[in-house]
């Protein structure tokens, strides 16, 4: 059976995993050729045995369909998904359709568990006809990917027609690109414990911190409520403060 929607690229097991979704409908795509220039401005900055796997969501759409009907993938789907959900990276790039994402992309993150993405880098991209649907990328794509708790890099890439070969669009491709790769670099790295940090304001961390502990050798964020250079800190209630204003 011919695995529908998925390109294996060789990926090893040993490389980092990135997975590009691409939701463009025709062939040739502007949108898969987005995807595929923000997945090369990724990998030169990935690890040298690293290949990306792109998912064609096109050729998805029947068992896309079918999955909401019957609540089963199927099993290009089924790979899909496990492909997605088991990525380092994510690169997801949309047609602009009515001011939006495209129906297909919206129904294929919906097939996947809303918690599946949690923590995931992701890279969002989209292109369109005209520029004046940029802010698609932070109306409607960005909200999405933070709804479904993915880190969404700061960096997103918008092409329209007359993008195409201006010199901006290299630009910003290949600081989205560079973005992804830090933040996957970032992933599996252990995070020091909050138990090994002191707890601020005790006796024992003023003692630890400056010459004899004092409050002048702690810098004024980290003294303790209510102290500011030794002397007690005025509450001002915000009603008083409020008819004062009113007064003058």
């Amino acid at each position: 059976m011919k695995d529908a929607g998925m390109k294996l690229a060789g990926m090893k097991d040993a490389g980092m995993k990135l997975v590009v979704v691409s939701a463009g409908l025709s062939v040739p795509s502007s949108t898969r050729l987005l995807a595929d220039r923000l997945a090369a401005a990724t990998v030169e900055r990935l690890p040298a045995d690293t290949e990306p796997q792109v998912v064609e969501l096109r050729d998805l759409a029947v068992e896309i369909a079918n999955n909401f009907v019957t609540g089963f993938p199927g099993p290009a789907l089924s790979r899909a998904i496990d492909a997605v959900t088991g990525a380092d990276g994510l690169i997801v790039v949309t047609p602009v359709f009515t001011a939006s994402y495209s129906g297909l992309f919206k129904s294929f993150f919906d097939v996947i568990d809303k918690d599946a993405l949690a923590g995931k880098p992701v890279l969002i991209a989209a292109t369109g006809g005209t520029a004046r649907h940029s802010l698609v990328l932070e109306h409607a794509l960005r909200p999405l990917f933070a709804y479904l708790r993915a880190v969404v890099v700061p960096t997103a890439v918008y092409a329209a027609s007359e993008d195409w070969g201006a010199d901006g669009l290299a630009a910003r491709i290949e600081r989205a690109g560079g973005e992804l790769a830090a933040l996957m670099g970032a992933v599996g790295r252990p995070v020091e414990p909050l138990a090994q940090v002191a707890q601020v304001g005790s006796a024992e961390s003023l003692a630890q911190m400056g010459s004899a502990g004092s409050a002048e050798s702690v810098p004024a964020a980290r003294r303790p409520a209510g102290e500011t250079d030794g002397k007690p800190l005025e509450v001002i209630p915000f009603e008083q403060q409020l008819a004062a204003l009113r007064v003058g």
